[in-house]
């Protein structure tokens, strides 16, 4: 028998799950999938700080905050990948290749190898790379 699906969620999507955004329900939507064992996130290994970082310049998200959504993303427990390998070579040819940031190829990257839909809501990466990979999350 099959195992859940796999997609990877970037740190757009992500870090809706824990401040309320335009498209929130729908990243909380793929969360709860995840929580309830319908498929799978893998992301890099990237995720927690970019996740972090960008609600740090939150000014409604506090040090406590912060603290707290650590511990969450750590139980969440995504399938973070390490940039090595196929995922290194994979991420700096598609950084050049689409003219993006390596953050950002990483998750492309990342669907790639993995045969995986990636979710963001980065609508300028969509239309940047017009990669088939890549869905916004509205769309989940």
């Amino acid at each position: 028998m099959a195992g859940p699906t796999l997609v990877v969620a970037d740190a757009s999507v992500v870090a809706k799950w824990f401040v309320e955004e335009e498209h929130s329900a729908a990243a909380l939507r793929l969360r709860d999938d995840h929580v309830d064992r319908a498929l799978d996130i893998a992301s890099p290994a990237l995720l927690p700080f970019e996740v972090l970082n960008a609600l740090r310049y939150n000014p409604a998200v506090g040090e406590k905050q912060l603290k707290e959504i650590a511990t969450a993303l750590d139980k969440y427990s995504l399938w973070l990948h390490g940039m090595a390998g196929e995922l290194a070579a994979t991420t700096i040819e598609n950084a050049l290749a689409h003219g993006i940031s390596v953050y950002d190829s990483a998750y492309l990257s990342l669907g790639i190898i993995r045969d995986a839909v990636v979710y963001t809501a980065d609508q300028r990466l969509i239309d940047k790379t017009g990669h088939e990979r890549l869905r916004h999350i509205s769309s989940y």
